[in-house]
């Protein structure tokens, strides 16, 4: 076969994939990942309403509080990069398995820390696992839905980390305040993502990276499998076949390929604007609760401010599903944005509790409404043959900006005193969050378009 007729012929899968007008595979696909989505990201926050409490068993003293915390996001960036490699090379399957594997160990070993340097070690694996799945996962789903419901059920799969993330209160109220293992048993929770590894058989491998690979006849079966799934639903058979093109193999290492023309572009500005959001984002995931207790109320009372965002989570990830697809993505972000960084102001300026249970709710409504959006963005600006390793490169290494948030929000509050501190570090969140505003309009518009026509 001509190597023209082969991109033919590659074409042709993704067009008839990218016709599906909805989801064309079982339910089973979305709990198998969400589910281990949902307990990664719950691993993700629990450190900080465990930090008052572990920090004085472990004896760390206030100027190290945030070393765990770094050491996770450190941990993040180094698995997301290696493991992204991978998945772009040997497939996201395995990739995703491997995340789940190094996030469950690393959550063992961490509830069982008897000292900072301990728990420095295993935060940084858990760190690796979240950062591996995250960026495995985002590659995945994009992959294999379709054009028309990409942002949809990139928002479906990440409701499930919303979840996660709003559990973290809910649970922590119950066993930091109360128990003195409490701390111990939040980490351990982590360790529940190893039932999904029983279940990965049930997902089938993405037909993109799969032709990517040249392994057409694998790819076929899947898409053929899918059509056969949706035309039992539909009435009227499918659309035509959707404008796309082939799927191009793999030239090299993907980190390299990425650091050239034309992606390198697209790589430094969604690395920046990453960065500059997880300064502020991990500066409130990882200390909010740190700040409020500074600020006079009890641990309970702040841990109480945080069941806010219990609700607010997930109510912005079912926003997200239904506008997910409708507007273009990048300025639908940037409204959720523009709310964030307004509920940081607010905090910053009337720091009364009501109001501070309004905002919480609004800035986690927000995250939940344009985080699954942002994954979705980033992993539509790079090709198949390397882009989880593309997430990796801008979402992953993003993440120093959340190593140092914490240290530099510290410094902030430290300058500003008792009398200002905690209004000056609310208002450095906002501030970061201000400029991710500027940086969203520079990004590709990809919205309902085949990812292989805005990816090349």
């Amino acid at each position: 076969m001509t190597e023209k007729k082969q991109h033919e012929r590659d074409a042709e899968v993704i067009g008839r994939l990218d016709r599906i007008p909805v989801w064309p595979y079982g339910a089973g696909v979305l709990w198998i990942v969400g589910i281990g989505y949902l307990l990664a990201f719950f691993d993700i926050t629990n450190v900080a309403f465990g930090l008052p409490v572990f920090s004085k068993v472990l004896h760390i003293a206030p100027s190290q509080a945030s070393i765990p915390i770094t050491a996770s996001l450190l941990g993040y960036i180094v698995g997301s990069w290696a493991n992204s490699n991978l998945a772009d090379i040997v497939g996201r399957k395995r990739a995703i398995l491997i995340s789940t594997l190094l996030f469950v160990i690393g959550s063992i070993a961490t509830a069982f820390s008897f000292s900072l340097s301990w728990m420095v070690i295993w935060r940084f694996v858990t760190g690796m696992g979240i950062g591996a799945e995250i960026a495995a996962i985002s590659a995945y789903i994009g992959e294999i839905s379709p054009a028309a419901v990409r942002g949809r059920y990139t928002s479906l799969a990440t409701l499930f980390a919303m979840i996660g993330q709003a559990l973290v209160p809910l649970v922590a109220l119950g066993l930091v305040p109360n128990f003195t293992w409490g701390w111990r048993a939040m980490f351990l929770i982590g360790a529940l993502g190893v039932l999904t590894i029983f279940f990965f058989k049930a997902i089938p491998e993405s037909p993109r990276w799969l032709l990517s690979k040249n392994r057409y006849n694998e790819a076929l079966s899947i898409v053929d499998s899918a059509e056969t799934r949706v035309l039992q639903k539909l009435k009227g058979g499918l659309p035509e076949l959707a404008k796309t093109s082939e799927e191009v193999s793999g030239k090299g290492f993907p980190t390299i390929e990425l650091l050239r023309p034309p992606y390198v572009g697209r790589v430094i500005l969604l690395f920046v604007l990453w960065f500059i959001w997880y300064i502020g984002t991990y500066s409130w995931l990882g200390l909010g609760p740190t700040f409020f207790v500074e600020k006079g109320y009890t641990l309970t009372g702040s841990i109480t401010f945080l069941l806010a965002a219990s609700v607010g989570y997930p109510v912005g990830a079912v926003v997200s599903t239904w506008l997910g697809d409708r507007y273009e993505r990048k300025y639908t972000i940037l409204v959720g944005m523009v709310i964030w960084t307004v509920a940081f102001i607010a905090i910053a300026v009337f720091a009364s509790p009501v109001l501070i249970y309004a905002s919480v709710f609004i800035l986690a409504a927000s995250l939940g409404f344009f985080l699954p959006l942002t994954y979705a963005l980033t992993a539509e600006s790079f090709p198949t043959r390397a882009r989880a390793t593309g997430v990796a490169l801008t979402d992953g290494i993003g993440h120093l900006g959340g190593a140092v948030g914490p240290i530099i929000a510290i410094a902030v509050y430290q300058w500003g005193g008792i009398s200002s501190g905690f209004t000056s570090v609310f208002l450095f969140m906002a501030l970061t969050g201000l400029i991710t505003i500027v940086l969203l309009p520079f990004t590709i518009s990809a919205t309902r378009k085949s990812l292989e026509l805005v990816s090349k």
